[in-house]
């Protein structure tokens, strides 16, 4: 009955943390984003939140963390930048880097998006504009 319980336990979390989409961005413009690590036992997830909404990127993982930590998730921010996303021509731009938590892994970011936006063009680089 232990081993069943555990079980069931360790699948529970692994679908809290699936249950988490991987990507949130606006449909249109340009805005700051960040790459987060979201972590519940040994369950890891990498997601990109971006909006227009935040003048600064600590404003995305102040409004993503209390969502997480309800599900008993932690969050911890990788690094940012900025997506320019033109919905219109199905084009993804991601550049840039905070200057709070640094650059993140823009590569990681542009193959998450292309799993969401599959028939985007997504690029990337390590421009400041």
């Amino acid at each position: 009955a232990v081993y069943v319980s555990q079980c069931s336990s360790v699948m529970a979390v692994a679908e809290v943390v699936s249950s988490v989409p991987e990507v949130q961005i606006d449909p249109d413009g340009v805005f700051k984003y960040i790459l987060v690590r979201l972590e519940l036992g040994k369950e890891r997830r990498d997601v990109v939140r971006g909006t227009r909404s935040a003048e600064y990127h600590n404003h995305i993982i102040e409004k993503l963390n209390p969502e997480m930590e309800k599900l008993g998730i932690t969050c911890k921010c990788l690094g940012g930048g900025k997506i320019e996303h033109n919905s219109k021509d199905k084009k993804i731009r991601v550049f840039g880097e905070s200057t709070g938590y640094g650059k993140a892994d823009h590569s990681v970011t542009a193959e998450k998006l292309k799993k969401v936006y599959t028939d985007y063009e997504v690029t990337w680089s390590d421009d400041k504009k």
